[in-house]
Order: structure tokens, then sequence, then C-alpha cells
């Protein structure tokens, strides 16, 4: 159960990676350069994130088959446009909420076989 609870955590933390990425590109527009401080920053810790999340993820691949615990990956696609909606302000349609249900569903029945 640990694994699996640390594996969500590497979702969860790769979905924060990407929404730190795009925050560095809307601040490398709003700076115009690459030695603009807050980008670096920003794209410095996203960096980090994905590289302590990565490898945190190959501890659990060490614990149980890829064909298990991959499909947990797909909730980056729900953690993701959740995450822009919360933080940049990014709006979604009706179509994404029906989307993220069937993407809970389809992790749910892949995780529970």
């Amino acid at each position: 159960m640990t694994t699996y609870i640390t594996a969500f955590l590497c979702v969860l933390g790769l979905a924060i990676g990407q929404i730190l990425f795009k925050m560095s590109a809307t601040e490398l527009t709003r700076g115009g350069s690459f030695f603009d401080m807050k980008f670096a920053s920003i794209l410095f810790a996203a960096i980090c994130l994905y590289g302590i999340t990565s490898g945190v993820w190959v501890w659990v691949l060490q614990k149980v088959e890829l064909g298990r615990i991959y499909p947990l990956m797909a909730l980056a696609f729900v953690f993701v446009p959740l995450g822009s909606n919360l933080f940049l302000g990014e709006s979604f349609n009706r179509q994404y909420g029906i989307g993220v249900i069937f993407i809970v569903l389809g992790v749910v029945l892949a995780a529970s076989s």
C-alpha cells in the first residue's frame, strides 16, 4: 500500500512540476530574459521536483510491475488541468469534467485488476 501512495505522490509531484513549468514560461514572457531571477527560480524548482520525483518513481518500479502501477500516471491528466485552473486561472469545460470521470474510472478499474 505504501508503494501505491508513493506512486500517487509521484504523479502529484509531476503535475505540480508541469504547473511550475507553465509558471516559468509565463515569467519568461514577462521578464523577457533567461537571466530573470523569478523565471530562473521557478524553472529550477520545476526541474528539481521532476528530478526527485523521477528518482522516487524508480524506487516504485522496483516494488511493483510497471503494467500495474503505470495507470496511475493517467491521473496527471486530472491534476494538471485542475492545478492550472486553481493556480493559473485557466478554465475547462463540461467535456473535460466528463473526461475526468472516465479517466478516474479507468484508473480504478486498472488498479483493481
